[in-house]
């Protein structure tokens, strides 16, 4: 049985993983300047600057097409490193860090709330349904 940890954030509602492995920090948006940027896509949200690097911030509840809210005390900034890359995930929540027996995830489903293109795998667990992140294809 193999088990990996994830960190679990929530998007509308939904809860949605990243592998800690490619997680580098959790950052509270309030705590930073989202510098915006002209003629930039409708789901980046602009500009970090990370300690020295320039990291882009993709709001999820944008790339998913969904209603956009307003960053609360909740929202956090899941700063990844995808492909060599930094890039800042802008999310609702995170619920926690928790492992995960990757043997009992799946394939996604054709017909989920979102496009399952950016989905690589879901699973349940503690009545708990979640969708693992592609983010190679998440960030494309």
């Amino acid at each position: 049985m193999a088990n990996n940890q994830y960190v679990v954030s929530e998007i509308d509602g939904e809860k949605y993983c990243i592998e800690i492995s490619k997680v580098k920090e959790i950052k509270r948006p309030k705590e930073i300047t989202i510098n915006e940027l002209p003629n930039t896509p409708y789901s980046i949200d602009g500009i970090i600057n990370l300690r020295g690097d320039v990291v882009p911030i993709l709001n999820l509840r944008k790339k998913f097409k969904l209603e956009a809210s307003k960053i609360s005390k909740e929202t956090r900034i899941i700063i990844a490193m995808v492909d060599s890359v930094l890039v800042g995930l802008l999310v609702d929540k995170i619920y926690t860090v928790d492992w995960i027996n990757t043997s009992k995830l799946s394939e996604p489903l054709e017909m989920m709330k979102i496009d399952s293109h950016y989905i690589s795998e879901i699973g349940s667990k503690d009545e708990d349904l979640f969708f693992v992140f592609d983010l190679e294809k998440l960030i494309s």
